[in-house]
């Protein structure tokens, strides 16, 4: 297994993306803390960490469900110390977390703009910010950033709506500029940019979108567990799209 005892945190592992993320990193071998708000199982929308930890578990795996708001220093900062008092090192983060309320711009309400920001992109940097000290004293790491297919499109897709189109060409600028800084510790930063996947909350929002042709979450698992096997002091500052993550392959 690749990543045979490596620690890896996957933020916003309840559902879709981060689920499949977080269950293909456990098949490899690593010990995962789960994380997102969704402890129980909800009525509107399936899925929450407990579910996703019992079943990397029911697998053999080994996984720690923890109720993390990823806008709030002091729920990052325990989840972080969670981490190190059950496995003592953090090898592996993936920023999954995300948020969004697609709506044209002068239909979307303030408080909704501020929200996918506030998820999307201030999450992704506080839990990049809590986990660095230890992979520094590591001189390893490797920190995944999911961003979007859509930062790559030369027109606007409505579809995904501007606010959230925002916070994933913030997130490859922070993975570019954060890969070049980190190079002398051995800690690689990269992003993988899915097209559209079939996800509970992407059907959630977009109930009566033609979801026939999405890719499935497990194609984009697969693919964080390959990048986080690679080696951090080369394979770094890269936006990934899936016909560069086949050609690793």
């Amino acid at each position: 297994m690749t990543l045979h005892d490596r620690v890896a945190i996957v933020t916003g592992a309840s559902r879709g993306i981060g689920k499949a993320i977080a269950i293909a990193i456990a098949q490899e071998g690593a010990h995962v803390v789960v994380a997102a708000r969704t402890f129980r199982e909800l009525p509107v929308i399936s899925g929450s960490i407990e579910t996703t930890a019992e079943e990397i578990r029911s697998c053999g795996g080994s996984a720690l469900a923890f109720k993390t708001d990823v806008t709030r220093e002091t729920s990052v900062a325990g989840m972080v110390e969670k981490t190190l008092a059950e496995w003592g090192r953090i090898d592996i983060l993936v920023n999954n977390a995300a948020t969004n309320f697609p709506a044209r711009f002068h239909e979307m309400p303030q408080k909704h703009w501020d929200r996918i920001l506030e998820v999307n992109l201030r999450g992704t940097v506080l839990c990049t910010r809590a986990v660095l000290p230890a992979m520094m004293r590591q001189q390893q790491g490797h920190i995944i950033n999911i961003s979007s297919v859509v930062t790559q499109k030369l027109h606007h897709q409505p579809f995904t709506g501007i606010a959230y189109d925002v916070t994933k060409a913030a997130i490859n600028r922070l993975t570019l500029g954060l890969a070049e800084e980190l190079k002398q510790y051995a800690i690689a930063v990269n992003a993988l940019m899915p097209d559209n996947t079939e996800s509970e909350g992407w059907a959630f929002l977009n109930p009566e979108a033609d979801r026939s042709g999405w890719d499935p979450p497990a194609i984009w698992g697969s693919y964080a567990a390959l990048v986080a096997a690679l080696d951090p002091a080369s394979f770094t500052g890269h936006l990934l799209l899936k016909q560069d993550l086949e050609a690793l392959r």
